[in-house]
């Protein structure tokens, strides 16, 4: 009779990013709209501008998921008042572009980088909210967040300028 051997459980760490980290951000966040169905065209200007990972980090905390040594996905934490702020208010965390890499999504990074957004806003003295938009049809997304307790927030749900895409906010007091 063999014994069968398993091998050792994935390790993944959500850490800060760096510099070195930015291409994968990058690669990872537009591969995630595209395998996603949000965008058809790779050069989409919305494309290009998350693709700038060095001038975001500038401003924005992002945070990766690492699994055995390689980035699997990012988030960007968001304060008012930041240019990329889209809903923040007084108060709140916001955070966009949370993104695993479709390769391995369903794996848990999504929410591994959920749960370290939700504890980065706790240890922010001034913060008592996080929020987010996400797309009125991305179910997946959706699920993700209620099942973390996040409220839909309709009335600060709002359009993509210049377009009819409705873009709808989920909040989480802390």
């Amino acid at each position: 009779m063999t014994k069968a051997t398993l091998a050792p459980a994935s390790t993944l760490l959500i850490r800060p990013a760096t510099e070195a980290d930015y291409p994968h951000i990058a690669r990872i966040t537009v591969d995630s709209y595209l395998h996603a169905g949000h965008f058809d065209d790779p050069d989409h200007e919305y494309l290009k501008f998350v693709q700038q990972v060095a001038a975001r980090h500038a401003v924005c905390e992002i945070l990766v998921a690492e699994r055995d040594g390689v980035v699997i996905g990012s988030v960007t934490l968001v304060r008012q008042g930041t240019e990329y702020a889209d809903i923040a208010r007084d108060g709140e965390l916001e955070f966009r572009m949370l993104v695993v890499d479709p390769a391995v999504q369903r794996s848990g990074a999504g929410r591994a980088l959920l749960g370290a957004v939700i504890a980065r806003a706790r240890e922010i003295e001034d913060v008592h909210t996080v929020s987010l938009t996400t797309g009125g049809h991305w179910a997946a997304a959706r699920a993700l967040y209620e099942a973390d307790g996040f409220v839909h927030a309709s009335e600060r749900d709002w359009y993509v300028p210049n377009t009819d895409i409705v873009l709808v906010v989920y909040t989480l007091a802390l």
